[in-house]
């Protein structure tokens, strides 16, 4: 294709702030409408002449100056994202939709398009997922010059809207504030917002980085130590997944790993005539609990070594078999050992975080066997200080800020998301991020044509590691336990209900004020829920009629499914 050299490249630049990075003066990204006009972030809007896919590339990487600075030293900077409305779609030749019967992630053009075949004839190539829904257009490095732009298609469903709820709506100036307040404060996006969260670890955490060479003196790549490395780790066979190959090939029938989240009901037997005099249920909710439980967390960093009989060490992250069996709670609780709260019937695999919870209750425990890991480090600390920054400030943009009493609270979040729909969406973003970035750590086989016993393209990343995801997921379920059991001591109060990080209290009043524990100088007692903005602590979830949670369980339903009035869905980390 012949050279082309882009005049006015900038049209407006109003608002605009000191770039961080001269390299990429414009921001991370920009949204393309069908009539050249591209929008980016602080009301920057560009004239982008291109009228071929090819030619858009072209111009991104010379002309557009987007891009984003790496977020560690030993990482690497961010591929400039270009955004298609469905009308900037159609004008470079693409369907307006992209229709199929396979799941929506895997839809993509087909090889003969004449799209696919402008982006091959000019010498650009396609990853392995094709021209899909966000798609990645490079050239193979050249030296340290990196050519690489990351596309995505609104039409295409790239914003999902369970993660960006209103966006793909909006007109491209909000979109592009959207999409740069979400780059700015956590990553560019390159995918869903569960691949954001798994590329934010390893953008955090880079696995190598330059070391000299003592006997030529040359620099090469080295292991990042904290890192996960660039190899892939099997997992120990009962942490993996049933079709796994460490499963299939070595014939392993020994159990799994089952650390998930809750999905438990009080027996309405174990209701109290009290409880079912009093007229509300109320519904908390622990702000992005699974990143709060990701804070200063040990895990593994590398290959499990199997051990017999080991004596248990709560400092070291692993796999364990011990019968928890024995060990008698009150029934009114959910036992924490068990994703739907029920008493353990005899040996079983558990992670670390709650094999130490049963100690701390003041059980003996004596592991059978262990899976356990040498080398370990906080992995998914930086990980957590990004997102808990991001998700903390955006709350601030929308009004609700660390110096709000516990009534200002309530009532900042019953409205923030009629404050500014747009940081609302970003808000959103940020949460599907920590849990689907979490999910995405045992990220399962997909497609009709996979047979069990294969490997499948996940395996292939170093970040496949389910043990990691399981230490998060037992470290959250313990901490909601731990609060519940406080909330039983200060309170007297049980639980009707826990699903994931949403606990249900019968209640004499529609706020939790009311039944939450406060000492005499109006203060939240610790160790039991408090509310608050910070991952970890509580807000409201909703409100229903006492009559209304005892009707849903005496069917087996679950009222914190139910409580905001809808159908919640369960943060399993999937």
């Amino acid at each position: 294709m012949p050279s082309r050299t882009w005049p006015n490249a900038v049209v407006s630049l109003r608002a605009a702030q000191s770039p961080t990075d001269s390299r990429f003066p414009n921001g991370p990204l920009a949204v393309l409408d069908g009539h050249g006009s591209a929008y980016g972030v602080d009301d920057l809007v560009m004239h982008c002449p291109a009228i071929t896919i090819p030619e858009l590339v072209e111009w991104t990487l010379t002309e557009s100056g987007l891009g984003a600075a790496r977020l560690h030293r030993n990482g690497k900077d961010a591929d400039p994202l270009i955004v298609l409305t469905a009308e900037a779609a159609v004008k470079f030749g693409l369907p307006e939709h992209l229709e199929g019967h396979e799941q929506r992630r895997s839809l993509r053009l087909p090889e003969d398009h004449p799209v696919v075949k402008q982006v091959a004839k000019a010498r650009w190539q396609l990853t392995q997922r094709g021209f899909g829904p966000w798609a990645r257009v490079y050239r193979k490095a050249q030296g340290r010059d990196r050519q690489c732009v990351q596309l995505a298609i609104l039409s295409w469903d790239a914003l999902d809207e369970r993660s960006w709820p209103g966006v793909a709506d909006m007109d491209p100036a909000d979109i592009a504030r959207v999409l740069g307040t979400y780059a700015t404060r956590v990553t560019t996006p390159r995918g869903s917002t569960a691949v954001s969260g798994l590329e934010l670890m390893t953008a955090l955490r880079p696995p190598t980085r330059a070391v000299r060479e003592a006997a030529t003196g040359a620099w090469v790549s080295g292991h990042n130590a904290g890192s996960l490395g660039t190899d892939p780790v099997d997992p120990a066979p009962p942490e993996a997944t049933p079709e796994h190959p460490v499963v299939v090939e070595t014939g392993w029938t020994g159990g799994f790993l089952n650390e998930e989240a809750y999905q438990w009901v009080r027996p309405v037997d174990a209701l109290t005539g009290q409880e079912c005099t009093l007229p509300f249920a109320v519904g908390l909710d622990l702000n992005t609990a699974f990143l709060a439980a990701a804070s200063r967390l040990t895990v593994g960093l590398s290959a499990p070594d199997h051990f017999h009989a080991p004596a248990f060490n709560p400092k070291i992250p692993g796999t364990w078999l011990v019968d928890l069996s024995r060990i008698e709670l009150d029934p009114r609780l959910p036992s924490p050992f068990t994703p739907d709260g029920t008493r353990p019937t005899g040996p079983a695999w558990y992670q670390t975080n709650t094999v130490a919870y049963a100690q701390e209750l003041g059980y003996d425990v004596h592991p059978v066997e262990a899976y356990l890991r040498r080398e370990t480090g906080a992995y998914l600390d930086p990980w957590h200080d990004r997102l808990k920054n991001a998700y903390v400030d955006t709350l601030a943009d929308l009004g609700v800020t660390r110096d709000l009493d516990d009534d200002a609270f309530l009532a900042a979040m019953e409205t923030y998301k009629q404050t500014d729909p747009a940081m609302a969406a970003v808000l959103s973003a940020i949460k599907a991020t920590v849990k689907g970035g979490i999910g995405k750590l045992r990220e399962r086989p997909q497609g009709r044509q996979y047979k069990t016993g294969e490997r499948w393209p996940a395996l292939e990343r170093p970040t496949w590691r389910p043990d990691i995801r399981a230490a998060v997921i037992s470290k959250a379920r313990v901490n909601m336990h731990r609060k519940i059991t406080n909330m039983a001591k200060m309170t007297g109060l049980y639980p009707l209900a826990v699903l994931s990080d949403c606990v249900v209290y019968a209640s004499p009043g529609e706020s939790p004020i009311g039944f939450l524990p406060y000492d005499e100088a109006g203060k939240p007692r610790p160790g039991g829920f408090r509310l608050g903005l910070a991952p970890g602590l509580a807000k409201l979830e909703g409100v229903q009629s006492m009559s209304w949670a005892v009707d849903l369980m005496e069917k087996g339903l679950n009222p914190a499914r139910h409580i905001k009035g809808g159908d919640a869905v369960l943060d399993a980390g999937e």
